[in-house]
C-alpha cells in the first residue's frame, strides 16, 4: 500500500492533536461497552432473566465483535479506515438507541447487544489503523501506546458511568447518552480525519478475494510471535478482570474487620487507571530499551505476581488491595508494546489484515479465559479457600510465562 500524500500528522503539534482527539473519540464511543454488565442485577430482576440468559446477553457483545472484526479491519487494506469508523459509529448509535427503545427481554436485548459489538469492531482497531495511516513513522510507537491504553480507560469509564447515570436517571438514559457519545465520536472523526484514499501496490497488496487470507500474516515469524504473545496477554487480563472482584470479596470474609475501606469494584476501577498509565509508560520504555526486553520483563513480573496472589487472600486487606493494583499494572502494562510489535513487524500492505488476525486471536483468548478459569475455580473447591484461589490465579498467570518463552525463542524481535 502506497499513500503518496503526506500524513496529516506530519508535525509534532498535528500528531499530538490527532492522537488526543482519537483517544477522546474512542473513550466516548465506548460508554456503552460495559453498560449492560454494570447494570446486570437490575436487568435480571427487571426481565426475570436466568443467570445463563444474563451471561449470554453479556457475552454476545464480544461474539458480535469477534465475528465482525476480521472483515471490517481487513477491509482497511482496501478502503480508507475513516469510512469504516464513521459507519461503525453510526451502528453503535443505532444499537444503543434500539436497546433503550425496543429491548424488553432476552431476545431483543441479545440482538441489540450483538449489534453494539459490531460497532466496537469497526471503531477500535480500524480507528487505530486510521490513526497510523495519518502519522509519520516516528510518531507511531507513542501514538499506539496512548490509543491502546485508552481502551482500558474506556472500559473503566463505561462501567463507572453506567452505575452513576443509572442511579440518577435510570437505565434507558444510560444507553441514550452512550448513543449520543457515539454520535459525537462520529462528528469528531468527520472533522479531524482528512479523507485519505488507499493507493495499493497491486504486486504486493491482497486482492478482493484474498482480503481475509491470514496465511501471509502467519508466515511472518515476528508478527506471529507478537500475536501469540497478545493472546497470552488477553487471556490473563480478561480472566483477572472477570474474577478479581470475586477474589477480593472472598478475601474480605477472612479479615478481622469485614467492612472494607474500599469496595472491590472501586479497587478494579482504580487499578484500571493505573494499568492504563503503565501501558503508556512501558510503551515508552520499549522504544528506549527494546521491545522484547521490556515485554519480557513485564510478563515475568506479571506471571510471578499472579502465581502468588491467590495464596495471599488472608493478608491484611489494604496490602491485598495494593497487590491487586500492582498485578493489574503488569498484566495490562505490556499492551501498548505488544500492539506496536504487531504493527511495526507487519507488511505495510497487510497491516489491516494483520491487525484483524491479532484482534480475532486476542479476543478469542479473552472470551475463553474467564470460562476456563471458572472451571479451575469449581474444580478446586469453588473459591472457598486460599488454595483454590491460588490455583485459579495460577491458571491466569501461566500464560505470561508462555508468552515470555515464545518471545525468547523468536529471533529478530530486537530489530523492531
Amino acid at each position: 500500500m502506497i499513500n503518496h500524500a503526506s500524513p496529516s500528522g506530519s508535525t509534532p503539534a498535528k500528531a499530538y492533536f490527532l492522537v488526543g482527539a482519537m483517544c477522546i473519540a474512542q473513550v466516548l464511543g465506548m460508554l456503552g461497552v460495559f453498560a449492560f454488565p454494570a447494570l446486570l442485577p437490575h436487568f435480571i430482576q427487571l426481565w426475570d432473566l436466568s443467570n445463563s440468559q444474563a451471561g449470554w446477553i453479556s457475552g454476545i457483545y464480544f461474539a458480535g465483535y469477534s465475528m465482525a472484526v476480521p472483515v471490517l479491519t481487513s477491509l482497511t487494506d482496501r478502503i480508507d479506515s475513516r469510512k469504516i469508523y464513521i459507519i461503525s459509529c453510526l451502528v453503535g448509535m443505532i444499537a444503543n438507541i434500539g436497546f433503550s427503545l425496543f429491548s424488553q427481554g432476552f431476545w431483543s436485548a441479545l440482538i441489540f447487544r450483538a449489534l453494539c459489538g459490531v460497532g466496537l469492531a469497526g471503531t477500535f482497531i480500524p480507528g487505530l489503523k486510521a490513526l497510523i495511516d495519518r502519522l509519520e513513522i516516528r510518531f507511531l510507537p507513542r501514538a499506539i501506546a496512548f490509543y491502546t491504553a485508552c481502551f482500558g480507560l474506556g472500559m473503566s469509564v463505561s462501567f463507572y458511568y453506567a452505575g452513576v447515570m443509572f442511579k440518577w436517571l435510570g437505565w434507558k438514559i444510560v444507553f441514550y447518552v452512550a448513543a449520543a457519545c457515539s454520535g459525537f465520536a462520529l462528528v469528531l472523526c468527520l472533522v479531524i480525519l482528512i479523507p485519505r484514499p488507499v493507493e495499493r501496490n497491486e504486486s504486493t497488496s491482497p486482492g478482493l478475494l484474498s482480503t481475509l487470507d491470514f496465511r501471509p500474516v502467519w508466515q511472518n515469524s515476528t508478527t506471529r510471535a507478537y500475536i501469540i504473545a497478545y493472546m497470552c496477554h488477553m487471556w490473563e487480563m480478561f480472566a483477572a478482570r472477570s474474577w478479581m472482584v470475586a477474589f477480593l470479596t472472598f478475601a474480605i470474609t477472612l479479615q478481622a474487620d469485614p467492612t472494607p475501606f474500599i469496595a472491590p469494584t472501586t479497587v478494579m476501577a482504580v487499578a484500571g487507571i493505573f494499568g492504563m498509565v503503565a501501558s503508556i509508560l512501558f510503551g515508552e520504555f520499549a522504544v528506549k530499551f527494546g521491545r522484547r526486553r521490556v515485554v519480557s520483563f513485564v510478563m515475568t513480573i506479571s506471571g510471578l505476581l499472579g502465581i502468588c496472589l491467590g495464596f495471599l487472600a488472608d493478608v491484611p486487606y489494604p496490602v491485598l488491595v495494593c497487590l491487586c493494583i500492582g498485578y493489574t499494572v503488569f498484566f495490562q502494562g505490556d499492551s501498548a508494546a505488544i500492539h506496536a510489535g504487531v504493527i511495526t513487524s507487519a507488511d505495510p500492505d497487510r497491516r489491516g489484515v494483520t491487525m484483524a488476525l491479532q484482534s480475532v486471536a486476542g479476543f478469542a483468548a479473552a472470551s475463553l479465559s474467564p470460562i476456563a478459569v471458572g472451571f479451575v475455580l469449581d474444580w478446586t473447591g469453588g473459591g472457598n479457600s486460599s488454595i483454590s484461589w491460588g490455583l485459579t490465579f495460577g491458571a491466569m498467570a501461566i500464560t505470561a510465562f508462555l508468552g515470555l518463552f515464545l518471545l525468547m525463542k523468536t529471533k529478530n524481535l530486537d530489530n523492531l
